[in-house]
């Protein structure tokens, strides 16, 4: 499974420099912003609370850039801070398959795909999808977009796929795990519970920004695609991060 993650690490480089930098019509309000430009990231255990805490630091103003609403689901614009990692599916309650793991941090403003969760407590559950929040999603090589990475899909009669309880219900892998997620200044943290990693502490990981969209329309194109990467925290997608505090 390493060897496969190796793989898919290099694939993933690939298409990221191949859209690095690339503007496109999607989201030309993002490019430049420094809301979005990574300067650091850290993934930080603290074993007295047993706790892994994420985070990304960027020039700018952390979460303050989110997408403007398209109205609808199909073309909805999805804007993200994503970690990509080391860690397998099965390590955060998927079942097995060949990808690149990555908690994205979210925002969307045309659907809310976390209803376990409220996130702006005003005691509606279906209306905050633009406010930050966690997905953990796996990854593979697509080059039906331009940013050559989607969200791997299945049907949903396929019952060989395990997803954790807390997914959204649709048919790829993807979770809404409910971890808190914070913005300060420059900085944008995400607070996971050591159990929800399988217990893992040892892994490694890069920092993305990007610009994703949602398609419902054209069946050649994938359910939720990567169309830009804005800013990489290794200049290379080489995943050199390791967990500190251990």
């Amino acid at each position: 499974m390493k060897t496969t993650l190796i793989h898919f690490a290099f694939v993933l480089l690939l298409s990221l420099n191949s859209c690095y930098g690339q503007k496109t019509n999607e989201s030309p309000d993002f490019q430049t912003t420094e809301d979005l430009k990574i300067t650091s990231a850290e993934v930080n255990y603290q074993p007295e609370l047993e706790l892994l805490i994420f985070s990304i630091e960027v020039k700018g103003n952390a979460g303050a850039s989110v997408p403007a609403k398209a109205g609808q689901m199909d073309g909805a614009p999805v804007l993200g801070y994503v970690f990509p990692t080391s860690l397998s599916s099965e390590d955060v309650g998927f079942s097995k398959v060949e990808g690149i793991v990555a908690l994205a941090l979210t925002s969307h403003p045309d659907f809310d795909d976390t209803p376990l969760w409220d996130e702006n407590a005003n005691q509606v559950y279906d209306d905050d999808g633009v406010i930050w929040h966690p997905h953990w999603v796996v990854l593979r090589k697509d080059e039906r977009v331009n940013g050559g990475l989607s969200v791997i899909e299945f049907k949903k009669a396929d019952t060989s796929v395990t997803l954790p309880t807390t997914n959204p219900g649709m048919p790829m892998y993807m979770d809404s795990p409910g971890f808190p997620v914070i913005t300060s200044g420059n900085t944008i943290k995400v607070v996971v519970p050591q159990y929800r990693m399988n217990n893992r502490k040892h892994f490694s990981f890069d920092a993305v920004t990007a610009y994703m969209q949602v398609n419902t329309s054209n069946a050649d194109l994938p359910l939720l695609g990567v169309y830009s990467v804005y800013s990489v925290a290794s200049g290379d997608l080489s995943l050199p991060y390791r967990v500190s505090g251990l």
